[in-house]
């Protein structure tokens, strides 16, 4: 999977969380979670969540505590499915 179609369907799984619709729609790779979508920690748990089903995947604390930007989540996800291939 290349980093746009993950960022494409990151996207879908961000979306039911932010009520910052206009920013989600620009997302990039330096887009903060917190910051840029007001995500809170709760709902980042749940995105991690989601992900995880989402690919079929498995992500761990220290992969977790990375996610908070766009990119990094992104290096997460493409780095567990490169391992899981």
């Amino acid at each position: 999977m290349t980093r746009t179609e993950i960022l494409d369907e990151l996207k879908k799984v961000i979306a039911p969380y932010t009520t910052n619709k206009e920013m989600l729609a620009s997302i990039n790779e330096q887009t903060d979670l917190i910051k840029d979508l007001k995500i809170n920690s709760a709902n980042l748990v749940d995105i991690i969540i989601d992900a995880e089903a989402k690919y079929d995947i498995e992500i761990d604390y220290d992969s977790a505590d990375k996610m908070v930007n766009v990119g990094t989540c992104i290096d997460v996800i493409s780095e567990k499915l490169n391992q899981k291939a």
